[in-house]
């Protein structure tokens, strides 16, 4: 089993248009070439593996620095719990209320053979482009075993403030 972890940021939208309090979270796209031309369920939960013994907020807040180029903001962050992703992935996400705005994104690079069988190896930001997305359309970007995080989001913030 495959363990990561990650930061997921909320934030309560400006009113706008009479609507106020719109949930927004921020994800990220992936990057590679994988994902160059796709949106539907291409984003991501700033996240990272984690060793054994590993405390899993401190590697969620280093994966976001390395991810984002900027370290996560202080905020008092919360277990918002584990979540199985596929048969083989784990994600222990910590969330947070914070009004994040960097002035760009500098994500860590993977190298990957492209074309597959090609000897062409290339340098890929993990993180290509992030941003703030109201939930519904955080729910169509969002990979499909992440849609889960969105729920139990939603389900503590109501408890908080129902």
């Amino acid at each position: 089993m495959i363990h990561s972890a990650g930061i997921l940021l909320y934030r309560r939208a400006p009113a706008s248009d009479g609507v106020t309090g719109r949930l927004e979270v921020w994800l990220g796209h992936m990057g590679g070439p994988y994902w160059a031309r796709k949106d539907a369920h291409a984003w991501s939960i700033p996240k990272g593996e984690y060793l054994p013994g590993e405390e899993p907020l401190a590697a969620g807040l280093r994966e976001f620095g390395e991810e984002m180029g900027v370290p996560a903001p202080a905020a008092d962050y919360a277990s918002l719990g584990s979540f199985r992703q596929s048969a083989k992935k784990t994600i222990t996400v910590f969330v947070a209320e914070a009004d994040f705005s960097p002035g760009r994104i500098l994500s860590n690079t993977f190298e990957l053979e492209w074309p597959p069988g090609s000897g062409t190896v290339r340098e890929y930001p993990e993180i290509d482009v992030a941003g703030w997305f109201d939930e519904a359309a955080a729910r169509t970007k969002i990979v499909k075993g992440q849609v889960q995080v969105l729920d139990a989001l939603k389900v503590r913030l109501e408890g908080l403030h129902g």
